[in-house]
């Protein structure tokens, strides 16, 4: 690899069933993206990038990719030096003709940027002292509100000059943390803090008295309201006017109502982590993200369920003919989902982690690899493991049928690929013998990188362009 290649931190492909007409392609290659936002427009959307082979971090604004369209790509609409990189972003919601940025530089410089042009508007140095979010108002896209460590900070934008005018805690006990805001349908602040508090913010009366002085207690709070116990990690404010907060060492997700009364809540189970950030699918769905890489989604009535890994994911198998791909992971589940709907079609838990997975031709099951050597079979409609077995003693890095569904290659990091016999449409199975990787006459070689297997024509030691079974292969030798 090149110097710069080194700090490449995702490369991805996707393709999505090659026998139909259209095949997509996802393309993604980044610096660390530390945050995202969404353009009103829903098109468009700000990333930032950690610093890396420059010594500036950099804000990308791109027409995101539609699956919609035939003409698939990306362009470039601006770009921002930040420093090491961007801590938070934001569009104000009116039009979208300008983006916010705070960068995780130790001033957490705040700049606001014309999107049109790629050109600053404005910056001004915020703090020395943490920084978590950053966002416009919406009633009113020249202000603009940061919180972190011990602050919550309301800046007004004129003439391409900020104001700074900070919350005055008063009488209240100064948190250690303002985590996160949101704004109510009046275009009040409401901030979650490490104490657990929800506070609504308010102009204080000297406000008006001092009005373009620049009078720094501007804001005060109306009343706080003890939500959780720990930290506010999240707050999503809902459309009809109810408020959404999560909790961090109660993994507690509770609604209040616009006048914030509590009204329902759950408890997220402890194997997933504290609530982390909460999104609306609509006034009732709900996604969370937890500290434990979980993503869940659901209601108050019906709970909330997993949607993906909380570990390294190593397993991946595409359905011969269905729109559907399967998953397995370090937290030992095996999941099923549905490329059409966007959904989880099942899950289900193990007693050891998968590493490798592949469906059988007839669609009907899948075969899944663990950690510890051991493999089972799966039946796709009822979950049901039909056959199982378990091959030397170290774990298994890829399963491969052939095309026609006669054989199934298991391969190991034992230096062994092991070959069985498949009959009654992937539901039995008896071992037809093994290949050692070294071994030419058995077809079969396994790299160690890639872990993927490759055939290679007997009495022809040419490799083979496709870099799965080939279609004419016939097993002619192996070892005992």
């Amino acid at each position: 690899f090149s110097q710069k290649q080194k700090f490449i931190q995702c490369e991805l492909f996707l393709f999505l069933k090659p026998i139909t007409v259209n095949v997509f392609l996802v393309f993604l290659l980044v610096y660390l993206a530390m945050v995202l936002a969404l353009h009103p427009d829903k098109v468009r959307v700000a990333s930032g990038q950690t610093a890396g082979v420059d010594k500036d971090g950099k804000v990308n604004t791109l027409n995101k990719i539609s699956l919609n369209e035939r003409n698939m790509g990306h362009q470039r609409a601006g770009c921002t030096q930040e420093r090491r990189g961007a801590l938070g972003l934001h569009f104000p919601l009116d039009s979208g003709a300008f983006l916010c940025v705070i960068d995780d530089s130790s001033e957490h410089i705040l700049s606001v940027w014309d999107c049109a042009k790629g050109t600053k508007h404005a910056e001004i140095k915020t703090t020395n002292e943490a920084v978590f979010a950053v966002d416009f108002n919406p009633s009113d896209s020249n202000n603009i509100i940061t919180c972190g460590k011990s602050h919550v900070y309301f800046w007004t934008l004129s003439g391409g000059q900020f104001t700074k005018k900070q919350g005055i805690f008063g009488k209240y006990k100064k948190p250690k943390f303002i985590h996160c805001f949101v704004f109510s349908l009046t275009g009040d602040v409401l901030t979650g803090d490490s104490e657990g508090n929800i506070l609504p913010w308010a102009k204080s009366a000297a406000d008006t008295k001092t009005l373009g002085k620049g009078a720094k207690e501007t804001f005060q709070i109306v009343r706080p309201i003890k939500a959780h116990e720990g930290s506010v990690f999240a707050l999503c404010a809902l459309k009809c006017g109810a408020l959404i907060s999560g909790g961090g060492k109660d993994r507690k997700i509770i609604r209040w109502s616009a006048d914030l009364a509590p009204e329902r809540e759950c408890e997220i189970p402890e194997k997933f982590g504290a609530v982390r950030t909460v999104a609306v699918v609509d006034d009732e769905e709900l996604l969370v993200g937890t500290t434990r890489n979980a993503i869940l989604r659901g209601t108050f009535p019906a709970g909330f369920v997993a949607i993906g890994h909380l570990d390294e994911m190593w397993g991946l198998a595409t359905h011969p003919s269905q729109n559907i791909f399967l998953t397995c992971s370090h937290d030992r589940q095996v999941c099923l989902w549905n490329t059409e709907q966007h959904s989880l079609d099942w899950c289900i838990t193990l007693e050891e982690y998968g590493l490798c997975a592949d469906f059988c031709p007839s669609g009907s099951v899948v075969s899944v690899g663990l950690s510890t050597g051991r493999w089972l079979v799966l039946d796709l409609m009822n979950q049901e493991e039909i056959f199982e077995s378990t091959d030397g003693n170290e774990q298994l890095s890829v399963m491969r049928y052939s095309p026609d569904g006669r054989f199934l290659a298991v391969g190991s990091h034992d230096n062994f690929i092991y070959i069985y016999n498949v009959t009654e449409s992937g539901r039995r199975y008896s071992r037809f013998g093994r290949c050692n990787v070294s071994h030419w006459g058995g077809c079969l070689v396994m790299s160690y990188i890639s872990l993927l297997v490759s055939f290679f024509k007997f009495g022809n030691m040419g490799l083979l362009e496709s870099t799965s079974w080939y279609h004419t292969v016939r097993i002619l030798s192996t070892l005992g």
